[in-house]
C-alpha cells in the first residue's frame, strides 16, 4: 500500500486541508489555556471556600463553643454560692448543645482535617470534660446533698485550675483554627493572582487566534473570492467573452473552473436562446388568441344560458297552464291512470319552471349588475323572511337574527341570498322538533362573518363542498323538492360581492352556514 498524500484537488492543496491545520493548532493552544485556567479557578473556589465556609463555620462554632463553656463555669460557681438552680440554666443548656468542643473534635475527624487541628479540638473536648466530671458533677450533686456551705474554697480552687486548663486548650483550638484560616487567605490571594494572570493569557491567546484566523482566511478565502466575484460581475454585465481566472486554493479554483465551464454554457445557451425567441414570440401570440377565443366562449355560455332560460318562459308557461286547465276540468273524468298522467305532467312544468326560474336568476348574478348601495342587512334579511312568511308559517319555524351590518352591494342579491339560506334550513328541518334559524354577524379584520346555524338534519362533512355545485342534490326530489341551484346560487352571490361561503361543521345537530361580506365598503365592487 502507498503512503497517505496530502489531498489534493488538481494538484493544487485543498482549503479543507489548510484550514484544518490552522483549526486544530489553534484549539490545541486554547485548550491548553483552557486548561490551565480551569485548574487556577479550581484552586481559587477552593480556597475561597475554605476561607468563607469551612473555616468561618469552625471559628463560628468554636467561639460559641468556648462562650458556653466560659458561661457553664459562672453558672456552676453561682451555684455552688448560692445553691439556687434557677443558675444551673446555662450549664445545661450547653449539655444540650451540639455546639461543644467534643462535637467539634468528633466533626474535624469526619471532615479529615489534619492532625494538629484535630489534636487541639480534642485537648479542648478532654480539658473540658475534665473540669465537667471532677468538678462541676460533684461540686452540683454536693450542694444538692448538703447544702453551700459544704463546698470549701479548696475545692473551688481546684475547679477554677481545672477551668483554665480548659479554657487554655480551647483558646489553643480556636488561636490554630485562626492561623490556618490567615494561611487559606494567604493561598486565596495568590491563586486569584495566578486565575488574573491566567485570564489576560487566555484573552492574548484567543486574540491571536482570532487575527490568525482573520488573516489565514482573507489570504485564502476572501481575496481568491474577491477575484471571482469580480470575474462573475463582469460576465453577469453581459460581457460573456470576459474569461474567468483560476485562482486561490484548491475549492475556490475548482469553482472557478465551474463558473468559467457555467460561462461557456450560458454563451451556448445565450445563442440558443436568441434562436428559440421568434418562436417564443409565435407561442405568446398563440396563447394571447386561445385566451381571446376562451373569455369569448365564456360570455357565448353565459349568453346561451341566459336566452335559453329565459325563451323557455313562455312555451313553458303555456305547457303548465294547460296542463292545470287540463286538470281543472276534466278531472275525475278520467280513469284514475290519466289523473295520475296530468298529475305527473303538472308537476313536471312546475318543476321545469322553478328549474328554469333557478337558472335565469344564476346567469344573471355578474351580467346585469344593479344598482350598488349601502344595504342595511336587517333590512335585507327581514324582506328574505317576509319572502318566506307562507313556509315559515306552514313549519312552525322560528327564525332570528342579531343585528346586523351595513354593507354595501346590490340589495336585490343579498335578499335572495338570506331567502336562500333560511329557506334551505326550514326545508331541511328535523321531522321531530321544531326548525330554529338564527342568523349572526361578527367583524373579523376587515370583513364581516355572517353566519346562519339551525337545527335541521344537517349536512355530513364530505358533502360541505359538493353541495355548492350547481345541480347537485343529497336527497331525492321526492323527499326533498328543489332545483339544486339554491346554494350554488349564495356562492355566486357571495364571490360577486367579493366573500367566501363554507359550512362548518357541528358538535350537536343541524348545519352553520358562514359567508364573509367586505367591511365597511366594497372599494372593488363592480356596480
Amino acid at each position: 500500500m502507498s503512503a497517505p498524500t496530502t489531498p489534493r484537488v488538481g494538484g493544487r492543496v485543498t482549503l479543507r486541508r489548510r484550514l484544518l491545520r490552522l483549526l486544530v493548532t489553534a484549539a490545541a493552544l486554547l485548550a491548553l489555556v483552557v486548561v490551565g485556567a480551569a485548574l487556577v479557578l479550581g484552586r481559587v473556589v477552593e480556597r475561597q471556600d475554605a476561607v468563607t465556609q469551612t473555616y468561618f463555620d469552625a471559628i463560628t462554632q468554636a467561639d460559641g463553643a468556648y462562650i458556653q463553656l466560659v458561661d457553664a463555669e459562672t453558672s456552676v460557681r453561682g451555684y455552688a454560692l448560692t445553691g439556687d438552680e434557677v443558675t444551673l440554666e446555662p450549664y445545661q443548656r450547653a449539655l444540650e448543645d451540639d455546639l461543644s468542643f467534643r462535637v467539634l473534635a468528633e466533626r474535624e475527624r469526619e471532615h479529615g482535617a489534619d492532625p494538629e487541628l484535630t489534636a487541639a479540638a480534642q485537648a479542648a473536648a478532654d480539658a473540658g470534660a475534665r473540669w465537667n466530671e471532677e468538678f462541676a458533677q460533684p461540686t452540683m450533686a454536693q450542694v444538692a446533698s448538703e447544702g453551700t456551705a459544704s463546698v470549701t474554697s479548696e475545692e473551688i480552687e481546684a475547679g477554677r485550675q481545672l477551668f483554665d486548663e480548659a479554657r487554655v486548650q480551647a483558646d489553643a483550638y480556636i488561636t490554630l483554627l485562626r492561623d490556618r484560616r490567615a494561611e487559606a487567605v494567604d493561598e486565596l490571594s495568590h491563586w486569584m493572582l495566578v486565575a488574573a494572570l491566567s485570564v489576560i493569557l487566555l484573552v492574548v491567546a484567543a486574540i491571536g487566534v482570532g487575527v490568525a484566523l482573520w488573516v489565514a482566511l482573507r489570504r485564502w478565502v476572501l481575496e481568491p473570492l474577491g477575484e471571482l466575484a469580480a470575474d462573475a460581475r463582469a460576465v453577469a454585465s453581459g460581457e460573456l467573452a470576459h474569461p474567468v481566472d483560476t485562482t486561490g486554493p484548491g475549492e475556490i479554483a475548482d469553482l472557478a473552473d465551474d463558473v468559467e465551464r457555467m460561462r461557456v454554457a450560458l454563451v451556448t445557451e445565450v445563442r440558443a436562446v436568441e434562436q428559440s425567441r421568434s418562436e417564443i414570440a409565435e407561442a405568446h401570440d398563440q396563447l394571447t388568441a386561445q385566451a381571446e377565443e376562451l373569455r369569448r366562449s365564456n360570455r357565448d355560455l353565459e349568453q346561451f344560458a341566459y336566452v335559453a332560460s329565459h325563451d323557455l318562459q313562455e312555451p313553458l308557461r303555456k305547457v303548465a297552464s294547460f296542463t292545470q286547465l287540463l286538470q281543472k276540468r276534466y278531472g275525475g273524468q278520467l280513469d284514475e291512470r290519466a289523473d295520475q298522467y296530468i298529475d305527473f305532467a303538472v308537476d313536471g312544468a312546475k318543476r321545469m319552471q322553478r328549474l328554469i326560474n333557478d337558472l335565469l336568476g344564476f346567469s344573471r348574478v355578474g351580467r346585469h349588475g344593479g344598482e350598488v348601495t349601502d344595504v342595511d342587512l336587517d333590512a335585507a334579511f327581514a324582506e328574505a323572511v317576509d319572502n318566506l312568511e307562507e313556509r315559515i308559517a306552514e313549519t312552525g319555524a322560528v327564525v332570528t337574527h342579531d343585528p346586523l351590518p351595513t354593507v354595501r352591494g346590490e340589495e336585490a342579491l343579498l335578499v335572495q341570498l338570506f331567502q336562500n339560506v333560511i329557506g334551505n334550513a326550514v326545508k331541511f328541518r328535523a321531522p321531530d322538533r321544531v326548525p330554529h334559524v338564527h342568523v349572526s354577524a361578527r367583524q373579523v379584520g376587515d370583513e364581516w362573518e355572517l353566519e346562519c346555524r339551525d337545527n335541521g338534519i344537517g349536512i355530513d362533512a364530505q358533502y360541505a363542498e359538493r353541495v355548492f355545485v350547481i345541480f347537485q342534490r343529497l336527497h331525492a326530489k321526492d323527499v326533498y323538492e328543489g332545483t339544486g341551484i339554491g346554494l350554488a346560487l349564495c356562492k355566486k352571490i357571495v364571490e360577486f360581492h367579493g366573500g367566501r361561503i363554507w359550512i362548518e361543521p357541528t358538535q350537536d345537530v343541524g348545519t352553520r352556514i358562514l359567508w364573509t361580506l367586505p367591511a365597511p365598503a366594497f372599494d372593488t365592487l363592480t356596480a
